[in-house]
């Protein structure tokens, strides 16, 4: 191990911890969209694997553990995984226990990230002799999970049916730009229609504001007034197992172990249903939503957890949600990094699980703090100061650059076209994940399947 690497690997760690602290507070932020752009920009500039895996494992953690603080505070999903958490986290709000909430919350997320780090290393030690078996059928993983993801989706028959017409769309436009010499003829950049699926849903809020039509006939609102409850968010012990009972405190380290080698689902479904295993049908509505609240965050840090580290240390193929959605620069950037030369090949094993474990602590520790002392102080000042709009608006101009940067100004209108036809059909039902697995299919769909 590089010891010179400690100091980087530190501070990146601590830049993640303060960026994605102050992004998680900021209601409806999708995981996806804030974490994707940032670690492609810094895999593309070059930085060493080691502090690329350690920020991106501290921002993970920091991210899911803020992100539940608006639940809690003001009644608003921080981001996808704080949805399955609302009924719960508003009772309790309505009951004035909004910093208990919190402190559960918190209590939660550390456990889950203490189970699923040992876990996920195991298991992955355990799947690495079967890996070039695995990378040798990738392609048809990748096909396979496309299909099992469009069947665990919402909206099952479209999920499949889109399938084909979105392998063609992707094939179609490389297709194109290697006729008109935009790339290489042996040249990929899949990174950008990557990047058109994750701010698609997005874009087509946005663009759909320009139908004058639709605009006016969008319904109206008074200002929004919030109330930040910040009762009882000081004193207090900030040990787990003094904030959490016996019973949610054995629910939570439960369902999060039972979650983490099941890193190939969706992190959504796992913290919803999971975590209504966890919080059970015995005792009255505030114990169950208690339990809920606390399972639910570990759940979601054991699956994010596992589903980052599994595929990239046992195998260097993204084959779960979360690492063919907000991992997939850590497996593919194009030409900093690919599928053959990703941080599964670059790194040893002992510095692969020195950068998640330093990642995971540095993160964990801060911003445990920070949520459970001072949430009530970084919430009132996102909410008044710093603008959602803002934030969204400064991701999509950071896509588009990046797409600029990968093909010229042809490829800003193509990540445009994927983004407005993916963004739609993930609006009628067709999720990420299965979005993700048909880019990475394609290739083989277009040659054998048509």
């Amino acid at each position: 191990m590089d010891a010179t690497l400690l100091l980087p690997m530190l501070l990146a760690a601590i830049a993640a911890i303060l960026l994605y602290t102050f992004i998680g507070f900021i209601p409806g932020t999708d995981e996806t969209s804030v974490l994707v752009p940032v670690t492609l920009a810094l895999a593309l500039a070059g930085v060493d694997p080691a502090v690329l895996l350690t920020f991106f494992i501290a921002a993970i953690v920091t991210l899911n553990l803020t992100n539940a603080i608006p639940t809690a505070l003001v009644g608003l999903p921080g981001g996808v995984l704080s949805a399955p958490m609302m009924e719960h986290s508003l009772y309790l709000k309505s009951q004035g226990r909004a910093a208990e909430t919190i402190k559960k919350m918190a209590a939660g997320s550390a456990i889950g990230t203490i189970i699923a780090i040992p876990v996920s290393l195991a298991i992955a030690t355990a799947i690495a002799p079967y890996a070039d078996t695995l990378r040798e059928y990738g392609t048809l993983l990748f096909v396979g999970g496309a299909v099992l993801l469009a069947l665990l989706g919402a909206n099952r028959l479209l999920s499949l049916i889109a399938i084909i017409p979105m392998s063609l769309l992707f094939q179609g436009l490389l297709s194109l730009y290697r006729d008109q010499g935009v790339i290489p003829q042996d040249g990929n950049i899949s990174v950008s229609f990557f990047l058109g699926i994750t701010i698609g849903p997005l874009l087509v809020s946005v663009l759909g504001l320009l139908n004058r039509s639709h605009r006016e006939n969008l319904p109206g609102h008074p200002p929004t007034t919030v109330d930040i409850s910040r009762k009882n968010l000081r004193g207090q012990s900030l040990a787990p197992n003094k904030i959490l009972t016996r019973d949610e405190t054995a629910r939570t380290g439960l369902w999060s172990l039972i979650s983490t080698p099941l890193f190939f689902l969706s992190p959504v479904g796992l913290t919803f249903l999971l975590g209504e295993g966890a919080a059970g049908r015995s005792g009255d509505r505030t114990t169950r939503a208690n339990r809920a609240v606390a399972g639910m965050n570990g759940v979601a840090h054991a699956s994010y957890l596992s589903g980052t580290i599994i595929p990239l240390l046992a195998i260097g193929i993204p084959l779960s949600p979360v690492a063919i959605g907000p991992a997939q620069a850590l497996f593919n950037a194009p030409p900093a990094l690919t599928l053959d030369n990703n941080l599964h090949h670059l790194l040893s094993t002992p510095m692969f699980i020195v950068a998640v474990v330093l990642g995971a602590v540095l993160a964990l520790g801060l911003t445990y703090v920070i949520a459970v002392r001072y949430s009530y102080r970084i919430t009132y000042v996102v909410m008044r100061y710093i603008p959602h709009e803002a934030v969204l608006g400064l991701f999509i101009g950071f896509i588009l650059l990046l797409a600029y940067l990968d093909a010229g100004v042809a490829n800003i209108f193509g990540v445009l076209l994927v983004g407005v036809a993916c963004g739609t059909l993930n609006k009628l039902g067709v999720g990420y994940g299965v979005q993700f697995m048909t880019l990475y299919a394609s290739p083989w769909i277009v040659q054998n399947l048509l």
